[in-house]
């Protein structure tokens, strides 16, 4: 996936960057929100003035997400057509921040904001070639944003008018190979810089192309590049009003280049970690230095570099995640705390990671349990919660919500530093289907409350046993049947689908029923009888699944034997 991010906007009206007491950045996941089909880029914004973070996302189509305000977000609105990269500003003037995008084709689009997170329709201007990458800035110094874009082979300026609509483009083909781009003055003249990276005939490089005040670039000063680079960010890392740069390579690893406040840059400093792409910046632990944050995997989830405030930076700390892609950071719950979103491009999913400061949770991801049968309780599972802070942490309330029971727990009054305790919840799904729920914890690492996301899906098929051992066997010989039966616990009839057997060694067994074809009404039972006929010796393992029709399955039946040359 060709990662395509436009996040150069003025971050100051996007995020909040005051932060509480300082502490060690954790980052656990929230929430994971599926968007329709493959995405592309995205960006972070107050759509409709509530004072909670958006995100719209852009892909097959132009997704926007209104938040929550505690790290979870609306099901997505969606705007028809094929949009790559993304950036918002206010291009009208009209205090509302609008969108702007690159459909399949030579142009960019502007969505103009309604104030309530709705847009109006697009309005098109047009570039030379078809858009890569959009950053937002004021390349002329008249007030009113402009944009500069990829439309390869070209760097193109194109200046705003204030009303949503840009000027022709001014094309600048200095630089071979562009890839990726940001914006900032790193000469020291007080008007708008680019600078570029990317790859063209197995040659990596990098370029500065700085700008004359007009809404024009100069040529490239290219430098080469040791890898080939996916990303770039800008920021003034050691703090001496020199802005400097972290690029993102796609074997991996943050290269960091300090800047001489002319144009050039020092030789890099590589830090390495396994992942590639978007490398956001900011204060995440709240110590008023700049850190990094990168996307991750293997293994999924984030990666973050204390920054220790001259321009080097400390080792990787990862943090697992359900899924992995680009990154993005904003305070999506309004703790004053950064936090990071994921996007995984290729399986179209929107992942939150909370930064909880010293408190951190195991497992992070959103716990799941398996599938259970309705007005039954599941087998315990346990979150871990850890103070890796130097002070103890006192422990509000915890509170477990939706069809979920607290059955343990250890977290009461404080933990001590380096210490920790455990919360155990169980399942009790009172009715089928996915079923969602919290634990939420108040404690005094955070002025905002802390989740951990529960989910499971309850079903109304038992199937019992819930194993079949069909002992030892002779390879050839089918053994005795042994039998499943199928109860219906629901209120309504239903139908079974469809019972079949799965597995490596699925040809090992066998399957007759008296199920399929008909409704078991509510309370009634059927029988599927299965026999073992095993083909190599050795140990042979499959499944039994069961398929309703219209709800959710029971967890598999599992099957085992073992074959043998004799014979039992």
């Amino acid at each position: 996936m060709t990662r395509l991010y436009g996040k150069h906007v003025a971050m100051a009206a996007l995020c909040v960057v005051g932060f509480a007491a300082v502490a060690s950045a954790q980052f656990e996941t929230r929430a994971i929100h599926g968007l329709p089909g493959e995405t592309f880029g995205m960006v972070a914004g107050d759509f409709n003035h509530d004072g909670k973070l958006d995100v719209a996302v852009t892909g097959g189509y132009l997704s926007i997400l209104l938040g929550n305000g505690d790290g979870t977000f609306q099901s997505p609105v969606n705007y028809s057509g094929v949009f790559y990269a993304i950036a918002a500003a206010d291009f009208n003037g009209d205090g509302n921040l609008d969108l702007v995008v690159a459909p399949d084709n030579n142009s960019v689009s502007v969505f103009l904001g309604n104030s309530d997170g709705t847009f109006q329709p697009p309005k098109t201007s047009y570039t030379t070639g078809g858009c890569a990458v959009i950053a937002v800035g004021d390349f002329n110094g008249d007030h009113k944003p402009d944009i500069v874009v990829i439309d390869p082979p070209y760097i193109s300026v194109l200046l705003g008018n204030g009303d949503g609509t840009f000027q022709a483009p001014s094309d600048n083909n200095s630089f071979v190979g562009p890839g990726y781009l940001a914006v900032g003055d790193f000469n020291n003249d007080h008007q708008l810089d680019v600078v570029v990276v990317g790859a063209f005939g197995g040659t990596s490089s990098m370029g500065v192309l700085l700008g004359n005040g007009n809404g024009t670039l100069q040529p490239s000063l290219t430098s080469p590049l040791t890898y080939v680079p996916d990303w770039v960010s800008t920021a003034d890392f050691n703090r001496d009003g020199r802005m400097d740069l972290a690029i993102g390579y796609v074997s991996g690893g943050v290269g960091v280049r300090l800047g001489n406040g002319n144009g050039a840059f020092e030789p890099e400093v590589i830090y390495q970690f396994q992942g590639g792409g978007p490398i956001e910046v900011g204060d995440f632990n709240g110590d008023g230095k700049l850190d990094l944050v990168a996307g991750a995997s293997p293994p999924a989830g984030v990666a973050e570099f204390l920054g220790n405030g001259d321009g080097t930076f400390q080792p990787a700390q990862f943090y697992l995640s359900g899924t992995t892609g680009g990154a993005l950071a904003a305070d999506f719950n309004g703790d004053g705390r950064l936090d990071v979103a994921l996007l995984d491009g290729l399986q179209g999913k929107f992942t939150t990671m909370l930064n909880t400061g010293v408190v951190s949770f195991s497992p992070s991801a959103p716990l799941a349990f398996p599938v259970q049968l309705i007005d039954t309780s599941s087998a315990p599972r346990a979150v871990t919660l850890t103070n890796n802070g130097a002070q103890a942490v006192s422990i509000g309330s915890v509170k477990v919500t939706g069809q979920y029971r607290e059955s343990s727990a250890s977290c009461g009054g404080t933990i001590p530093a380096s210490g920790s305790c455990v919360i155990s919840v169980v399942f009790e799904p009172e009715g089928a289907g996915r079923q969602v729920g919290s634990i939420t914890l108040v404690d005094s690492a955070s002025s905002k409350p802390q989740f951990v996301e529960l989910s499971g899906s309850g079903t109304v098929v038992k199937a019992l046993p819930v194993s079949l051992n069909f002992g030892s066997q002779k390879v050839g010989a089918k053994s005795s049947p042994l039998a499943v039966t199928v109860t219906n616990e629901g209120s309504r009839a239903v139908e079974l689908e469809n019972i079949g057997i799965g597995g490596n060694d699925s040809k090992d067994f066998s399957e007759t029923d008296n199920c399929t074809g008909h409704g078991t009404p509510p309370g009634g039972s059927c029988t599927v009888t299965v026999t073992f006929t095993p083909t190599k010796t050795g140990s042979r393992a499959a499944a039994l699944y069961i398929t309703p029709l219209g709800t959710v399955r029971p967890q598999p039946v599992n099957l085992a034997g073992n074959g043998s040359q004799e014979s039992p």
